[in-house]
């Protein structure tokens, strides 16, 4: 049997794996008596995480959701940021650790108070995931985003002012269709009520959010859905380089490796075209190092000064 504190912490991470343990299951994978078992749920209890306990034949045990989250000590903001962030990288967004995220997400928000629940689904339902590369993102205030999430799930129109590239700053009224994470930025893509019409906002240029209390029935989008919505805006916009390269690769290898980052064409079974649109020409040369495979470039003729660059520096390390 193992020592107190080690079965302590042994039982707290079962009981956040399920939503409920019969008793003498949880005995069992412990190694306990049903008598122990119980004494070392009364030492959870004692140290703050709410264990519920359901008498009978078939009785057992569950992790009830709590008003903190023992031992840490967090306030309501964090709580949605660390949700939202285990979800970002739930999708893939940080290679490596997708499975243990999803498992420490499950944990989090199971011992979640119901007011903090009712926010993160919230922002998971009304939250469009897409994969495409770009450049660093920009963060954005937590309460920004659970607030935007709601009014788009109650169907509520939301008012807010709104910073243009320029600086420039409009008051905005808006009937909000859901929340994109796109390139590690978060827009929102609703109908302007003032300009009527379709339009994506940047949620890091986004200020005082306020749902207004009216409702609206839902529009057809012109897209395919909203994460489209946004790439067709953005791929609009004046952008100093299109690249395109030929990769001795099958697509679906490139695909896996870099298709977060570009456009993935196969040509046949060996080779694929990558394309992608970019201000740096240092992100397809980091790319295209990733992929680990030979590659001819079409497009532009600066990639390729740039890349002999990059290898000379390389050379002289």
């Amino acid at each position: 049997m193992a020592n107190t504190s080690t079965r302590t912490l042994r039982l707290l991470s079962l009981l956040q794996t399920h939503r409920y343990w019969q008793g003498t299951e949880l005995a069992e994978r412990l190694g306990v008596s049903v008598r122990t078992l119980r004494r070392d749920i009364d030492r959870l209890r004692e140290l703050g995480y709410p264990v519920e306990a359901q008498r009978g034949v078939d009785g057992g045990y569950q992790l009830a959701a709590g008003a903190a989250l023992p031992p840490l000590v967090i306030d309501d903001e964090e709580a949605v940021a660390l949700a939202v962030g285990l979800r970002t990288a739930a999708q893939g967004a940080v290679e490596g650790i997708a499975e243990s995220s999803v498992r420490v997400l499950a944990k989090v928000v199971q011992v979640m108070p119901a007011r903090l629940r009712h926010r993160v689904e919230a922002l998971r339902t009304m939250t469009v995931p897409a994969e495409w590369g770009g450049p660093a993102g920009v963060g954005v205030d937590p309460d920004v985003l659970t607030t935007v999430a709601l009014a788009c799930r109650d169907r509520e129109q939301l008012r807010f002012t709104y910073q243009a590239a320029d600086g420039r700053q409009t008051d905005r009224h808006v009937e909000p269709h859901r929340l994109v994470c796109l390139s590690r930025r978060w827009y929102l893509v609703a109908y302007d009520l003032t300009r009527h019409d379709w339009r994506s906002f940047r949620a890091d240029r986004l200020t005082a959010p306020e749902a207004t209390g009216y409702r609206f029935r839902p529009r057809d989008l012109p897209a395919a859905d909203a994460a489209e919505f946004v790439r067709a805006g953005l791929d609009n916009l004046p952008r100093p380089y299109r690249v395109e390269v030929l990769v001795d690769a099958p697509a679906t290898i490139a695909r896996e490796r870099i298709g977060r980052y570009c456009t993935v064409e196969e040509v046949d079974a060996g080779h694929c075209r990558v394309r992608m649109t970019t201000h740096s020409l240092d992100w397809p040369i980091m790319s295209l190092g990733v992929l680990g495979a030979e590659f001819r470039v079409i497009e532009p003729p600066e990639l390729l000064d740039r890349i002999h660059d990059w290898g000379a520096r390389f050379q002289r390390a």
